[in-house]
C-alpha cells in the first residue's frame, strides 16, 4: 500500500514537473508562473479532497462525476505534455552522452537546452484532449446517433425477412441532468420504424430512485407490434455501494426490476419467449448479467432450456464478454446476440464505416458495433447514457436499428 502511494506521488510530481517546464519555457513572467503553480496545487487539493469524501453507502453522485470530469480535464492534457517533454529529455540525454564521448564537449555544453518549439508542440497537442473533454461534457454526452445495421441470415424464417429491431442499452438514468435532451432522444427512438424494441440493461447507476424523475419521459417510448423486452445489467444489482442491510439491498433490487415494467418493458430473467409473425416464429432469449469480470447471474442453459436448436434465436446479454466465454460456440447456435456495457469507454475516435479506436478494445474483444464468428453475430451498443466521466468524446450515445434479412452475407 505504501509502495503504491509512493509510486502515485512520484507520477504526480513527474506530471506536474514537466507541465511546469512547458509553461516556463514559453512564459517568463514570474507572477504567471507562480499563479500557475498555485492553481495547480489548489486543483490537486480539491480533487484529492473530493475523492476522500466519496461515500460508498451513496455511490456515484453529481459531485463525484464533476470531480472525475475535472480530474480528466486537468491531468489528461498534462500527461500529453509529460510524454512529449520526457521524450525530448531522453533525446537530450542521448545527445549529451554523445557530446561527452564523441566530441569532448565541456560539461556546461553537454546537455542541449530545452527547445521552445517542443514546448509549443506539447501545449498545442494537449489542447486537443482538453477541448475535446470540455465538448464531451457540455455537448457530446447528449449527441445521440442512430446506427443502422443490416444483418443477413440464410436460415431466417421467411416472415421475418426485413424485421427491424430498435436496440438501446445502458441508460444510467442517475447521471442525467437535461430533460430536454432526454426527450429529444426518446423522440429519436420513436422516429425509427421498427417492429420491436430491446433494452439490454443498466437502467440506473445503483438506486431505483434515480429513475423516478424519468419514468414519464421513458413511458413516451411508443408501443411496438412485437413487444418491448429488456434484461438486467451489472449496475441493476446495486452491488457498487455498501448497504445498511441485505434487506435494503434486496428491496432496491426488487424496485429496480419493477422499473422496467413501469416503462412498459417485459423484463426477461433467464427466460425466453417466442415472437410469432405469420406462420413463422423466432426465439427471443434474455439472460441476467453475466460478465467475465462482473456478476455471473446469467444462466444461458436455463434461459434456452426449451428452445430447439433449429429455432432462429436472438439473445440479449448485457456484457459482451459473455459472447466469447459461453455464447459463440454454444451448441444451441444463437444467431444474434445483443449487448452493451462497454460504453466504448465514452472516449475514442470513430469514423463510422472506416475506423474506430478506444481504450475499451484492450479490455473487450467486442466493444462497439457488429462482430461475427462463423455466421453468428454480436452487436454491442455504445450506450444511451453515461457513467463516471460526465461526457462522451468520439464514442457517442447510440440508438441502434437492426434489420434482419434473409440471405447470405453481402461482401
Amino acid at each position: 500500500m505504501i509502495l503504491r502511494f509512493v509510486i502515485l506521488c512520484a507520477l504526480f510530481l513527474c506530471i506536474e514537473f514537466y507541465s511546469y517546464q512547458a509553461i516556463r519555457t514559453l512564459i517568463k513572467l514570474r507572477w504567471i508562473l507562480i499563479s500557475y503553480q498555485l492553481v495547480s496545487l489548489l486543483l490537486l487539493i480539491f480533487i484529492i479532497y473530493s475523492f476522500t469524501q466519496f461515500d460508498r453507502s451513496v455511490g456515484q453522485t453529481k459531485q463525484t462525476m464533476f470531480t472525475m470530469g475535472l480530474m480528466l480535464l486537468v491531468y489528461v492534457p498534462k500527461i500529453v505534455i509529460t510524454i512529449i517533454l520526457l521524450g525530448e529529455d531522453i533525446f537530450r540525454l542521448g545527445a549529451s552522452i554523445l557530446n561527452y564521448f564523441m566530441y569532448n564537449a565541456p560539461r556546461s555544453e553537454m546537455m542541449p537546452n530545452r527547445r521552445k518549439f517542443v514546448s509549443q508542440l506539447a501545449l498545442g497537442l494537449a489542447a486537443v484532449p482538453f477541448l475535446s473533454l470540455i465538448y464531451g461534457i457540455f455537448e457530446g454526452k447528449y449527441n445521440y446517433k442512430v446506427f443502422k445495421q443490416t444483418i443477413f441470415f440464410p436460415d431466417l424464417p421467411d416472415a421475418f425477412d426485413g424485421f427491424k429491431i430498435t436496440h438501446i442499452s445502458d441508460v444510467h438514468s442517475g447521471s442525467f441532468d437535461n430533460p430536454e435532451k432526454i426527450n429529444y432522444a426518446i423522440d429519436l427512438i420513436n422516429d425509427q420504424e421498427a417492429d420491436m424494441i430491446l433494452f439490454t440493461g443498466d437502467i440506473v447507476n445503483t438506486h431505483a430512485t434515480e429513475m423516478h424523475p424519468w419514468l414519464d419521459t421513458f413511458n413516451r417510448i411508443k408501443d411496438y407490434k412485437y413487444g418491448k423486452f429488456s434484461i438486467l445489467g451489472n449496475h441493476d444489482y446495486g452491488e457498487y455501494v455498501t448497504w445498511p442491510s441485505e434487506k435494503q439491498k434486496d428491496e432496491n433490487f426488487q424496485e429496480i426490476k419493477s422499473l422496467y415494467g413501469q416503462i412498459g418493458f417485459k423484463l426477461m430473467l433467464n427466460e425466453h419467449a417466442y415472437i410469432q409473425k405469420g406462420n413463422d416464429k423466432i426465439a427471443l432469449i434474455g439472460v441476467e448479467n453475466w460478465g467475465v469480470n462482473f456478476k455471473k447471474a446469467g444462466d444461458l442453459n436455463k434461459a434456452s432450456q426449451h428452445v430447439n436448436q433449429n429455432d432462429f434465436k436472438i439473445l440479449m446479454s448485457h456484457d459482451p464478454s459473455h459472447w466469447d466465454a459461453e455464447i459463440k460456440n454454444h451448441p444451441k447456435n444463437f444467431h444474434l446476440t445483443l449487448s452493451g456495457h462497454t460504453h466504448g469507454m465514452q472516449f475514442g475516435i470513430e469514423i463510422p464505416g472506416y475506423f474506430k479506436w478506444s481504450l475499451a478494445q484492450y479490455i473487450y474483444k467486442q466493444w462497439a458495433g457488429l462482430y461475427e464468428n462463423v455466421g453468428r453475430y454480436i452487436y454491442v451498443n455504445r450506450g444511451f447514457g453515461f457513467h463516471a466521466y460526465p461526457g462522451r468524446v468520439g464514442i457517442m450515445p447510440e440508438i441502434t436499428v437492426i434489420q434482419l434479412k434473409k440471405g447470405n452475407k453481402v461482401a
